[in-house]
C-alpha cells in the first residue's frame, strides 16, 4: 500500500517536488559547506546518477548497486548506477542514462525521467547531479561484472521517512565530518548515496 512518503502515492506531486528537467540545476552543491576546506568548486568533476524508482505493489522500490571492489572510486560502496559526464554526453541526463545502460544494461527507452534533485558535491571531488525516473515494473538490471558486484532493490518508503537512517561521524582529512548512513538487511546505504536519498524525502516534504 502507497503511504504519503510513497513519491508515486501521487506522481504529480513527486514532479512538482524535483527540479525541472528543461534547466539543468545550477551550483556546485547543497552540502558543500561542509566540505569547503577538502575541495575547490572551481576544479569539481560533473557526474550523472540515476535514481530509478519502481512501483511494486507493496510500495515504490528504489534500485541500488553495489560497487566492483577493484573500482578506483567509492569501491565496494552502494551507490545509483551513475560515473562522471563523458566529453560526448550533451548533458547530464544523457550521462545518466548512458551510465546506467553501461552499468546494469538499463534500456534508455524503457527509463522515463522525472526531475533533478540538488547538485551534491562529493569528498573525492566530483558535483553529482542526481536524475529522478521512473523504471517500469518488469525492468532487468544485468550488473556488469567489472563495475558492478550487485544489483538490488530496497523499499523507499522507510529511507524517506528517516526510519532506518542513523547521523554518523567519521575524521576525513584531520577533522570530525558528519554523514548519514542506512542499514537495510546486509546492506551499508551511506555517504553521498543517503545523502541523496535524505535530499529526495526534504523534497517530498520529510523533517529528516
Amino acid at each position: 500500500m502507497s503511504t504519503p512518503l510513497d513519491p508515486f502515492h501521487d506522481p504529480a506531486r513527486l514532479r512538482q517536488a524535483l527540479l525541472p528537467l528543461r534547466d539543468e540545476p545550477a551550483g556546485a552543491g547543497w552540502n558543500l559547506a561542509e566540505i569547503a576546506d577538502a575541495v575547490n568548486p572551481a576544479t569539481l568533476v560533473d557526474a550523472a546518477v540515476l535514481v530509478g524508482l519502481v512501483p511494486r505493489p507493496q510500495g515504490t522500490h528504489v534500485l541500488l548497486t553495489r560497487r566492483h571492489d577493484a573500482l578506483q572510486h567509492h569501491a565496494g560502496q552502494v551507490s545509483f548506477p551513475g560515473g562522471r559526464v563523458d566529453p560526448g554526453d550533451r548533458s547530464a541526463l544523457e550521462a545518466a542514462l548512458r551510465e546506467a545502460w553501461e552499468e546494469v544494461a538499463l534500456e534508455p527507452a524503457a527509463i522515463e525521467p522525472m526531475g533533478y534533485l540538488d547538485p551534491y558535491a562529493t569528498i573525492t571531488g566530483f558535483r553529482v547531479l542526481p536524475l529522478v525516473a521512473r523504471l517500469p515494473p518488469d525492468y532487468r538490471a544485468v550488473p556488469n561484472p567489472g563495475e558492478v558486484a550487485d544489483a538490488f532493490e530496497v523499499p523507499l518508503a522507510p529511507l524517506l521517512s528517516g526510519e532506518q537512517l542513523v547521523s554518523m561521524t567519521g575524521t576525513w582529512r584531520g577533522r570530525e565530518r558528519n554523514y548519514w548512513e542506512y542499514r537495510v538487511g546486509p546492506y551499508r546505504i551511506w555517504g553521498a548515496t543517503a545523502a541523496m536519498l535524505v535530499n529526495l524525502g526534504r523534497r517530498l516534504g520529510a523533517s529528516i
